[in-house]
């Protein structure tokens, strides 16, 4: 994707960032004692901790991710806001008011109000540590996809950025100045969506979106020659190869020195090639953006409707509509979606998009990613199964939204928190609905990064409204990755120096260590960022709840309404839940890929282990406990 450096954009990520920061350090003067630091004294009040609940969970996965994955996959990405949302009935009838009771600073504080348990606090504060590194990953990868647009920058100097940022953030207030950037930046996110949500509205449907960028149905088609299911000769151009890849006919044409790609279509029985959008690398190093320099510019914007059916009759455009009527016209209409091949040619690499058309009912059904109905493998339908498990089950137990229970200043508040946060989030994911579709159908799609569908469809309606999306885009991964990081420097500090070594730290050095932990892991996750570039931040993100899940889940609920539960069954069932699932996500087929294998040689074909390590984790607790006695002491 060829992007144009925003300098209204850079205007308002400026001042948002500024603002942030001002905050941080205007709370870090009144940030003196372990209390405040990691749970902001207990004293924040209950309506804005809701709202902060809303912005610490609505992360990049929520805001860039799923409204990406929607625009590419119907549905199949819907279905992640259907489980991020379901999770928090667990959240709020099982684990927000016993939990409060439990704790002082971390999950490890809750699980060791009972036991005392050195080996508790070890597993405990590990679990926290991978579960937060898992979900740093994705806030990372957002937060690189963004700069790109914002300032011009390539993805690893919008990583470091986000990562700096950060570490001041925590480094100055901790929790208390993380919450208030999590309210404000929860809030805007939710009004600023609700205003997108209104222009897609006003905008409607159309055959043609006028917007920047040349849209990609303008390409010229070509009518070639060919030889049986061969292409032969095409006008003016040489064929130097054709490729049948998952099939599909790929032909590699060259004219005037430049090579393109085009996929192989049948029209009312002519042969048609349609030029594929081409990402390749030339001997030197240089990329290529359908056969030309990326400096040339010749990389668009796609993703538009083939037909558009209003009231059961073909049109150009449809006018404003409301939300029935939108759903309602997409589901009758036809969406060009762009899937993306991978193969070797001439011993080069290529990667190609090409476009498919879909049917409107088919987009707005599930299965155009998860395969559970008609043609799924039993792999598929346990995959999406897996996925399902980790999103209801898991966020109850992520370790950034545990520890906000304690910065209310009781049970009750934690509750009434829950409730509405509860609502703030289920009116979002709804938006999500119509920012996804909307990005699907504009002619605004990058299909390098699915996580940029929210703001460039923003920047098809202006500037300014791009600019500030942008901006709060940006303050979503900050919050997110500050909240994050809280937990991770409180399981260092608190429960591994303090608790597992003995340290027995003042007040001041515990905050002091906090901060050191936090700079520590702020660099981790930089790395880790620049790594998993490319990604969609909602898949990544669906690992970190399966971990959760896993680890801390079965943790939570047996000692909350198991009597017989014992600090052994709890200690071993976090390790059973983070080796099951860390050893299924380490060898499922992406990963493979991550490692220059074939997807296809993995050893297994499950993307998300909660349907396996989450029953191991249970399982491992339950015999361990029986088969113990119950310790009240150090073990």
């Amino acid at each position: 994707m060829i992007y144009d450096v925003s300098y209204t954009a850079i205007v308002f990520f400026v001042g948002f960032v500024g603002l942030v920061l001002g905050l941080s350090f205007y709370f870090g003067k009144k940030t003196k004692s372990a209390s405040s630091y990691y749970a902001a004294g207990g004293q924040i009040h209950w309506s804005v901790n809701g709202i902060a609940f809303a912005g610490d969970y609505l992360s990049a996965a929520s805001f860039l991710g799923i409204c990406g994955m929607i625009a590419t996959s119907g549905y199949d990405g819907f279905l992640y806001a259907i489980g991020f949302l379901a999770g928090w009935m667990v959240a709020l009838f099982l684990v927000a008011e016993p939990f409060k009771k439990l704790g002082k600073y971390t999950f490890s504080d809750a699980l060791n109000s009972t036991f005392k348990s050195r080996l508790v606090t070890l597993t405990a504060s590990i679990s926290t540590l991978i579960v937060s590194i898992f979900y740093l990953i994705p806030q990372m990868v957002g937060a690189g996809d963004l700069v790109t647009p914002l300032l011009g920058f390539p993805h690893w100097v919008g990583v470091l950025i986000v990562g700096v940022i950060v570490i001041l953030i925590v480094a100055t207030a901790g929790m208390t100045s993380t919450t208030y950037v999590q309210f404000l930046k929860g809030g805007l996110l939710i009004l600023l969506s609700g205003i997108l949500s209104f222009y897609i509205m006003k905008n409607g449907f159309t055959l043609n979106p006028d917007h920047e960028g040349k849209p990609y149905h303008d390409f010229v088609e070509l009518v070639p020659v060919m030889n049986g299911d061969q292409v032969e000769s095409v006008t003016d151009w040489n064929v130097l190869s054709q490729h049948n890849v998952q099939g599909k006919e790929f032909v590699n044409l060259e004219k005037d020195g430049i090579q393109r790609w085009f996929l192989l279509n049948k029209m009312e029985g002519e042969p048609i090639l349609n030029e594929a959008l081409s990402i390749t690398t030339d001997e030197s190093g240089m990329q290529l953006y359908n056969g030309e320099p990326k400096e040339n510019g010749n990389f668009y914007q796609v993703g538009h409707l083939s037909k558009v059916v209003v009231n059961g009759e073909e049109v150009e455009s449809s006018g404003s509509v409301n939300p029935i009527q939108f759903l309602n016209i997409i589901k009758n209409s036809e969406v060009v979606r762009f899937l993306n091949v991978k193969f070797t040619s001439n011993n080069q690499e290529v990667s190609l998009y090409y476009p498919q058309e879909t049917s409107g009912e088919s987009f707005m059904l599930p299965g155009l990613k998860y395969k559970i109905g008609k043609g799924a493998s039993w792999w598929s339908k346990m995959d999406f199964i897996s996925l399902m498990m980790a999103l209801f089950l898991g966020t109850a137990a992520l370790p950034h939204i545990l520890i906000r229970y304690y910065t209310v200043n009781s049970p009750r508040d934690a509750r009434k928190s829950t409730i509405l946060a509860i609502a703030a989030i289920g009116a979002f994911y709804l938006l999500t609905l119509y920012l996804g579709i909307g990005a699907a159908v504009n002619g605004v799609m990058d299909v390098e990064s699915s996580n940029m569908a929210a703001p460039l469809l923003a920047k098809a309606f202006g500037v300014v409204l791009f600019s500030v999306i942008s901006a709060i885009a940006f303050a979503t991964v900050l919050g997110t990755v500050s909240g994050l990081i809280v937990a991770s420097s409180g399981a260092i500090a608190h429960d591994l120096l303090d608790g597992y070594f003995n340290k027995n730290l003042s007040d001041s050095n515990k905050v002091l260590a906090g901060k050191l932990a936090a700079f520590g892991v702020g660099i981790f996750a930089i790395a880790l960022g620049i790594a998993f570039k490319g990604m969609n931040v909602s898949f990544l993100v669906g690992w970190a709840f399966a971990i959760a899940a896993s680890a801390n889940l079965p943790a939570i609920l047996f000692l909350l309404f198991w009597k017989k539960t014992t600090a052994k069954g709890i200690s071993w069932s976090i390790v059973m839940g983070i080796v099951s699932s860390l050893a299924i996500i380490l060898t499922s087929p992406t990963m493979w890929g991550r490692y220059g294998l074939r997807p296809a040689d993995a050893l297994h074909q499950l993307e998300n282990p909660a349907i396996i390590s989450f029953p191991l984790a249970v399982i491992t607790l339950y015999l361990v406990s029986i088969s113990t006695k119950k310790q009240k002491v150090n073990i």
